[in-house]
């Protein structure tokens, strides 16, 4: 029922019990005017009644609207309650609401019936949700984007990368990176691969080292007698890297990683390794090529992530729905996952709720208290005035026949 519907009732039951009031002074008058020429008995209780309800009617008149205004425009005292009392109304409602129910007691069986994970499943499962949920992730994001400004990201990237590089020992990185491969043993795949590709170089260009013996022997030494040195060097030379290849534990593999093992202890315990690195990171890491390295950066991945999110089929949105569509399965289908979530949300509800109680209280304390005077009591009286339109008829049935009771006693016994 809107405001204009509420006047209009309040108006009627106004009517009817002021009507009441009327009706109860025309038989007081009436009777009064009867009785001077008419000493019918009858006629005397009837005016007992008029007159006892008259003083009823008055008195709760004077009651129910002293609680919005003055009565008759008259200042009196502790009349206009609502209004002169508006901020303790507020403060008491305030706290009442607080007390009663939003105490721990009374919104923890609430609290424990929440269950939203099997609801957000089935939303989530929803293929026109998913792409409303995107589009408008995708539209935040994209604003965020467009709004930030690009000197000040790369700039803040520079100072974290600069940061984060100040205190970095690159060589103790290098050599401890060197110690993982070489206790992983992952270096023997490249030795491997090493020696194969010696021993395929050497037996593919036999020609060629045939050539280069020819060039560095002597001129008495007869052709044929060069082109069999070179053979068993070229054979030689394959025979033997195709053993390193093949023998895991051949000698050549072991001093191999034993010169390795030594670098990367060099590496992470001789200050002039740290020295070389530290000029090598400044080199590579000075103010402006920093910035620019950072500009470059900042610049691929906002560029690239615009093109995602204005793409409708694009690799990032096709991957946020098939992850949507996991969740919400997991949703769905998982008891205990489902049980976790629950659970999260009911404990977050709850301390959330307990933890802001007084701001409840305080945003109906100020609420109150900020409506004007007139304003609150005009409220009030639309949603309580009908039913305190009652009590003044209530009140001019109850003093009638108060009234009479007392009429008809003294008559009778006095």
């Amino acid at each position: 029922m809107n405001d204009e519907a509420k006047r209009k009732q309040l108006r009627k039951y106004k009517a009817f019990a002021t009507g009441l009031f009327v009706l109860m002074a025309v038989i007081f008058i009436i009777t009064t005017i009867l009785q001077k020429n008419n000493d019918s008995h009858w006629m005397g209780y009837v005016r007992a009644f008029s007159e006892a309800a008259m003083v009823g009617a008055l008195a709760d008149w004077f009651a129910v609207t002293a609680l919005f205004r003055h009565p008759l425009g008259l200042p009196i005292p502790h009349t206009n309650l609502i209004e002169n009392s508006k901020q303790r109304l507020g403060d008491n409602l305030g706290s009442f609401v607080v007390s009663n129910f939003l105490s721990p007691q009374n919104i923890r069986p609430y609290i424990q019936k929440l269950k939203i994970s099997g609801f957000v499943g089935e939303w989530l499962g929803k293929e026109k949700n998913q792409e409303v949920l995107i589009k408008n992730l995708s539209d935040i994001v994209l604003d965020i984007l467009n709004k930030l400004d690009d000197s000040e990201v790369s700039n803040f990237i520079s100072k974290k990368v600069s940061e984060m590089t100040d205190n970095i020992q690159l060589n103790k990185i290098v050599g401890n990176g060197i110690g993982y491969i070489l206790e992983k043993n992952d270096h023997q795949k490249i030795i491997t691969n090493l020696s194969a590709q010696i021993k395929n170089y050497v037996t593919e260009n036999e020609e060629m080292i045939k050539d280069r013996v020819k060039k560095g022997s002597y001129t008495f030494i007869p052709s044929f007698v060069d082109n069999k040195i070179a053979d068993k060097i070229a054979s030689g030379l394959a025979d033997f890297f195709k053993e390193i290849e093949e023998d895991s534990q051949h000698e050549i593999r072991n001093l191999i990683t034993k010169k390795i093992h030594e670098f990367s202890i060099d590496l992470k315990e001789d200050p002039k390794w740290n020295d070389e690195f530290k000029t090598i990171k400044n080199d590579l890491l000075k103010g402006d090529k920093l910035e620019e390295y950072s500009n470059d950066i900042w610049i691929s991945i906002k560029n690239t992530l615009k093109k995602e999110l204005q793409e409708d089929q694009s690799s990032l949105k096709n991957y946020l729905s098939k992850n949507l569509n996991e969740f919400s399965e997991n949703l769905k289908t998982d008891e205990n996952f489902q049980n976790k979530i629950d659970h999260w949300v009911r404990v977050t509800a709850y301390k959330y709720i307990l933890k802001n109680t007084h701001q409840f209280g305080d945003l109906i304390s100020s609420t109150v208290g900020n409506w004007q005077g007139k304003e609150l009591s005009e409220k009030l009286e639309l949603e309580v005035g009908k039913d305190l339109q009652f009590i003044r008829v209530n009140g001019t049935l109850v003093g009638g026949l108060v009234g009479l009771i007392i009429y008809t006693i003294a008559n009778f016994f006095l």
